[in-house]
């Protein structure tokens, strides 16, 4: 496993995923996988760049995993930011036209269906989102 510590700070969001790209390419990663990681990162850490530190700034750890054996990346990221679940809104409705839709959800919808799993929880004051990508 390897991790990463930065500030929750959009100006990080290349640093991470220099970080997690660094990783990829070491394991032969096929660049279609790789540029789906690589937008599901920027926006799962521009969220949490964005929306978990509401009264100042904190920190957001990235933790890289693989699974040889399923060729299977997991990529964690934690923040002690205010609790929250992008997974618990509705997927938007994307048959609808762009005119009529709400704004937002697009990001997380595009993430949870280029991902082959993505779930989140709260715990010890953390959230904690994975995402798996078998490469």
């Amino acid at each position: 496993m390897k991790e990463l510590t930065v500030q929750a700070a959009v100006e990080q969001i290349p640093h991470v995923t220099a970080f997690i790209d660094e990783q990829l390419e070491a394991l032969d990663c096929p660049m279609k996988a790789q540029m789906q990681i690589d937008v599901a990162i920027d926006e799962l850490f521009g969220n949490i760049a964005h929306y978990a530190y509401p009264e100042g700034t904190g920190d957001a750890t990235v933790r890289f995993d693989f699974e040889e054996a399923a060729r299977m990346v997991t990529i964690t990221l934690m923040d002690s930011g205010i609790p929250f679940n992008p997974l618990a809104k509705d997927d938007p409705d994307v048959n609808t036209a762009l005119e009529e839709r709400g704004i937002g959800g697009l990001g997380i919808f595009l993430v949870k269906k280029t991902m082959d799993r993505v779930d989140y929880r709260y715990e010890n004051g953390m959230n904690v989102l994975i995402i798996q990508k078998r490469i």
